[in-house]
């Protein structure tokens, strides 16, 4: 217990040493993470403000851009922080908020795919009860779910994690708080059952995969009974690029967690955890809105009313 309580401060693996290298860190940290946010809340305020985007889908959408800023937010903010202050130390309590909201935002968003791959089974495969199903109440009662369940879920993985002893030091191989990284500096003792929640979360995660997989079988089946080429066209548009984020989300966490552990990090080790924490945030809003005409039609209408008034306003000042 004493040796745990000693522990004030947490030093994060940092990209260099060298002050140049680590003004090029910052400056490209900082543009993907402007970009994330410039590719996000567009979609945040097309959907919160325009009542004709009102439907699950975008919802879903909306709902998954928050949680899109939130995952890239926790590690990035202060990398950059470090970067630019040039430290590595973190705190005690500021590690155990990165590692529960990186297990929250994250694995509400597994959960968030999951609904919104039953819901493309609904529309496609049973059309009829489209509406009883997902309805509005129906959506706003599985997304708090999803939050709530989740919130619970991290608060009681993250409780396990510190409830670890450390002896192994205070120096995480990582850029930000990250649970396997952790592991390293506990006490073999204390630490087994830590290392049995964690295999719990990955299998959690591989049967929702695995569920949405299923899914999608039996969706493309019935796409391709489809008699229309417009139809089967439209049906796999709204299809594909949920696919694509789930894949893309699931494949970069599983590479980074199954790529074998070396006795001395480099920073090429930190690449397969920039991959899963950066990259999906960035691309998840490409492969969603930014084609689809429906958003692109209100931005700018939000955007025409917005300088329309503030036209008005310089106006009626004058």
């Amino acid at each position: 217990m004493s040796n745990r309580t000693t522990v004030t401060e947490f030093l994060l693996l940092g990209f260099s040493d060298v002050q140049e290298l680590q003004i090029l860190h910052f400056v490209v940290f900082l543009v993907l993470y402007l970009a994330a946010l410039v590719r996000n809340l567009p979609m945040i305020t097309a959907v919160a403000f325009d009542h004709h985007l009102h439907t699950p889908m975008y919802f879903f959408l909306m709902n998954l851009s928050i949680l899109d800023i939130g995952s890239i937010s926790v590690p990035v903010t202060k990398s950059l922080s470090n970067s630019l202050m040039n430290t590595r130390s973190i705190s005690y309590s500021r590690c155990v908020a990165h590692v529960f909201f990186f297990i929250f935002f994250t694995s509400t968003g597994f959960a968030l795919f999951t609904i919104m791959a039953y819901g493309r089974y609904v529309a496609i495969c049973q059309p009829l009860h489209y509406e009883r199903v997902m309805n509005s109440r129906a959506c706003i009662q599985m997304a708090a779910s999803a939050w709530m369940s989740i919130f619970v879920y991290s608060a009681l993985h993250t409780g396990n994690t510190f409830a670890i002893s450390f002896y192994g030091g205070n120096t995480v191989d990582q850029f930000f708080c990250e649970i396997p990284q952790l592991l390293k500096l506990a006490c073999s003792d204390s630490y087994l059952s830590e290392v049995g929640a964690s295999a719990f979360s990955v299998c959690l995660g591989l049967s929702l995969f695995i569920f949405i997989v299923v899914l999608y079988v039996q969706i493309f089946t019935r796409v391709l009974k489809i008699p229309s080429e417009q139809g089967r066209h439209k049906a796999l548009s709204t299809c594909l690029p949920h696919l694509i984020v789930v894949s893309l989300y699931f494949f970069t966490l599983a590479f980074a967690d199954l790529k074998p552990t070396s006795s001395s990090t480099s920073v090429l080790d930190l690449l397969p955890t920039v991959l899963y924490s950066v990259m999906p945030p960035m691309m998840n809003p490409i492969i969603y809105s930014m084609r689809n005409k429906a958003i692109k039609a209100a931005l700018k209408k939000l955007i025409g009313g917005w300088l329309f008034t503030k036209n008005k306003m310089s106006i009626f000042c004058l």
